[in-house]
């Protein structure tokens, strides 16, 4: 419903004031970066962070979501745990406090005593962020909110936002690395499809004022439901699109005998095979970006036609929200792997990535992994011509076996 969505847009903008009011001090920035431990801990990185900005957003997205519409926080799962210990060794429970007061309080242990940090934090975190989108204003829709789930990634690209480099130039408008690659992730799914419904991308990092060194950040939304479907990104006056999927972005067209069709863009990490295959198919048009929110939020930007990653290591939180953009879009997320599998000619549906179940037999975060990786498009014609390309260049031999098969997912993945 859009009443959610209006809220989740709110709550975002919150989210994002938080994330710029940890950065604004590098000493005290340094107080709240903790290692992940044990099977928190993401392996595609030799150290993996949380922060006390991820686990402050996660629980205001909660508290706020739960304020509005009680019993939906009992559906809310995410990427952190609200434990976080202190450099005394104390593990303390981070909660949402009614009153400011009481906020400082308890921040202050978190904080090792630094009473102003803790109170400083504790103001954003009660202050009441204005928001309005007029784009919303016409939409209708009515969900019923026993069906929805939610996917919360607090801050992603974390390892960005704690090295927190400013001053990184684009690539055709796409950021290698840097605090523009920071995002926080809200995507709404249902519960019995497993297909996401709503998504918001909020950038906290858009643009820096030369003078103060403050930012300014920038928010995209979409709404896919029974053929309803709307997103941020339509022009000024658009009315929603209802009744038929969602607009189809234009293909690429014909173009010069042997130029490359597409654009790309992947993690600097991808597999040599799946490189190359993407150099033959794009040329130089594939660019590299930190974070797998940034990198799904290029393709709704029209930066780049798609977004490839084939390892196992982007998580449902991580595509849920700009997947569900993506559907408003007339695109999508799906899995590497089985597109692989099932061949560009099978003339059935491609296998969208779901959010309702998890990996059977996996534990902690892989639990929740994309296990057969991903391809975030934008429409079914140019995923289609993409795959028929890619599937010439990349040798069966070359790509990854195929995932296991999902399991039901349980209560212990909740935030």
């Amino acid at each position: 419903m859009s009443a959610i969505l209006r809220e989740l847009l709110r709550v975002s903008e919150k989210a994002a004031h938080i994330a710029r009011a940890c950065r604004q001090q590098d000493a005290l920035f340094q107080l709240l970066i903790e290692e992940k431990k044990g099977g928190d801990k993401n392996k595609k990185f030799a150290v993996d962070f949380k922060t006390l900005a991820d686990v402050l957003v996660q629980e205001v997205i909660k508290r706020h979501v739960e304020s509005k519409f009680p019993g939906l926080e009992e559906k809310i799962f995410g990427e952190e745990s609200n434990e976080f210990t202190n450099a005394l060794g104390e593990t303390i429970v981070l909660r949402l406090c009614p009153t400011e007061e009481e906020m400082a309080e308890l921040l202050s242990k978190v904080l090792n005593g630094n009473q102003l940090a803790a109170g400083a934090l504790a103001k954003v975190v009660h202050e009441d962020v204005a928001f309005a989108d007029p784009a919303l204003d016409s939409v209708q829709v009515a969900i019923p909110q026993d069906t929805l789930g939610i996917w919360v990634d607090p801050i992603d690209s974390t390892h960005q936002y704690i090295q927190g480099s400013a001053d990184v130039e684009p690539s055709h408008g796409v950021f290698p690395r840097g605090l523009p690659c920071v995002t926080i992730l809200i995507g709404v799914y249902d519960l019995h499809t497993g297909l996401p419904l709503m998504g918001v991308v909020n950038q906290p990092f858009v643009a820096q004022d030369p003078a103060t060194g403050r930012w300014e950040g920038r928010r995209y939304w979409g709404l896919s439901y029974m053929g309803t479907n709307v997103h941020s990104l339509l022009p000024p006056g658009s009315e929603p699109q209802t009744g038929r999927p969602g607009p189809q972005a234009e293909d690429t067209g014909p173009q010069a005998a042997g130029a490359p069709r597409f654009s790309a863009v992947i993690s600097a990490s991808e597999r040599e095979t799946v490189r190359a295959a993407l150099a033959r198919v794009c040329g130089g048009r594939v660019l590299h970006a930190a974070g797998a929110g940034y990198k799904g939020l290029c393709v709704v930007q029209g930066l780049v036609d798609v977004y490839v990653f084939s390892y196992d290591t982007t998580f449902k939180w991580d595509s849920c929200a700009p997947h569900a953009i993506l559907r408003a879009m007339g695109g999508g997320m799906v899995d590497f792997q089985g597109c692989l599998a099932r061949g560009p000619a099978s003339g059935r549906e491609w296998p969208q990535l779901l959010y309702h179940v998890g990996n059977e037999g996996a534990s902690g975060v892989d639990h929740w992994a994309n296990r057969g990786g991903l391809i975030a498009y934008r429409s079914r014609q140019q995923l289609e011509a993409f795959l028929g390309l890619l599937a010439q260049h990349l040798a069966p031999a070359d790509a990854p076996a195929p995932a296991p098969a999902p399991a039901d997912a349980p209560a212990d993945a909740r935030a």
